[in-house]
């Protein structure tokens, strides 16, 4: 049974940073290939960053590139989503997502429908 419990959010002025937390259980971690996704009222989820299975490659959302990092620590299980520069446009509930045991293609990534699990999410105001 796979877990993921985000940590991090909160509320920011528009040029400030955050750094959230996905603590991963349940599965061998550093097999899956996980991501992070946001999702505002009224609006469809959207990929914000992605890390495949090996770590060598990262995917950024293009309104988010230059901004954001993924990152993960196999040793502790944790992904994690430094963003800098925060805008208005930042605000919403903040998701992290795995593929439990298998790589995702490239271009399907930033794609909600990847992934089978996820965590409870985690919000982010930017004001």
């Amino acid at each position: 049974h796979v877990q993921l419990v985000e940590s991090g959010g909160g509320s920011v002025r528009a040029g400030g940073s955050l750094r959230l937390s996905c603590a991963a259980s349940g599965y061998t971690y550093s097999t899956n290939c996980m991501g992070w996704f946001r999702q505002a009222p009224g609006k469809e989820r959207e990929g914000v960053a992605g890390m495949s299975t090996s770590g060598g490659g990262t995917y950024y959302g293009d309104s988010v590139k230059g901004r954001f990092t993924i990152s993960r620590d196999n040793a502790e299980n944790t992904l994690y989503l430094q963003m800098n520069n925060l805008k208005p446009s930042d605000t919403a509930m903040y998701y992290c997502a795995a593929a439990a045991g298998r790589e995702i293609p490239a271009a399907q990534i930033l794609s909600a429908k990847a992934y089978d699990a996820w965590g409870q999410g985690t919000q982010v105001t930017v004001s």
